[in-house]
């Protein structure tokens, strides 16, 4: 099998001979941030979105842009057309860079950024059909809305479900569901879906807010209220939205049956909206 095809500050190269120093501040302090988007029909779906929200991230850390954004978008198709990726994904991330273990920001230190594209099943995703998902206590810092390099919380969030037997965890404070362990959460009562409103508490998800768009080809109302995790156990319909997810049914959660115990018409609608339009964006 022939080596894959990675980007690295600048270069393409193959993944064999792509290195990150042993100082880099990802390494160090993950001291980074990335973004995740899908590849659809061989093309990038949504990269300028999460292009507009890696800046915000970047912005947000004082952190400073390695590249054009432009430049980096062509960077992330190239990698899927080189790596023959038409359905899947492509990563990114920038780090701050390599300089002596010191808390502070270095001086004078040149960011690290790179890329690699992966396949992955969206439109025929094993999950479609539904999923369940483990209940875990959000032990993440204060600053959710940035999409850091720093996930060990949600690295022992996703472990603790996997355990459990589940494929994503529902991560709550004090019951009041936040989000996934790499998801949006949304729930439906009496046909209208409820997703948590924006703030520092939760990651601005790109597919929720595309969600959002194509609620009314969708025929769905939608309110941004938070929820409970009662709420959620006891709610018609569940569903996650991911870059790399789409929109997919949640139909457990833990030992709890949501409705009747398979996808609802709602969450239906939204993943067939949702796919129409990432056809329309492709072809």
């Amino acid at each position: 099998m022939s080596l894959r095809t990675c980007w690295i500050n600048g270069s393409y190269v193959s993944e064999a001979d792509a290195h990150v120093s042993i100082f880099d501040r990802s390494v160090l302090f993950g001291d980074g941030v990335y973004e995740v988007a899908a590849v659809f029909n061989g093309r990038l779906l949504d990269a300028d979105r999460h292009l507009v929200r890696l800046e915000r991230s970047l912005r947000e850390l004082a952190m400073p842009s390695p590249a054009p954004m432009q430049e980096l978008e062509s960077v992330m198709q190239e990698l899927a057309t080189r790596n023959g990726v038409t359905e899947g994904l492509v990563y990114l991330q920038v780090t701050r860079g390599a300089a002596e273990r010191d808390f502070a920001f270095p001086d004078q230190v040149q960011p690290t950024v790179f890329a690699f594209a992966r396949p992955k099943k969206l439109s025929d995703d094993p999950h479609q059909h539904g999923m369940r998902v483990h209940v875990v206590p959000d032990i993440r810092w204060q600053r959710c809305d940035i999409k850091s390099t720093a996930m060990l919380a949600q690295v022992l969030a996703k472990q603790a479900a996997r355990q459990a037997g589940a494929f994503e965890a529902m991560m709550h404070e004090d019951g009041l569901v936040t989000e996934g362990g790499s998801s949006n959460i949304w729930i439906v009562r009496d046909g209208i879906a409820y997703t948590r409103p924006l703030s520092s508490d939760i990651l601005a998800g790109i597919t929720r807010h595309v969600c959002l768009d194509v609620a009314d080809e969708a025929q769905v109302s939608v309110v941004q209220r938070a929820f409970t995790v009662d709420q959620a156990i006891h709610a018609d319909e569940c569903f996650i939205t991911s870059a790399t997810s789409f929109v997919l049914p949640v139909t457990r959660i833990d030992e709890h049956v949501v409705g009747n115990g398979s996808p609802g018409a709602v969450t239906l609608r939204m993943r067939e909206a949702y796919l129409a339009r990432a056809h329309r964006l492709t072809t």
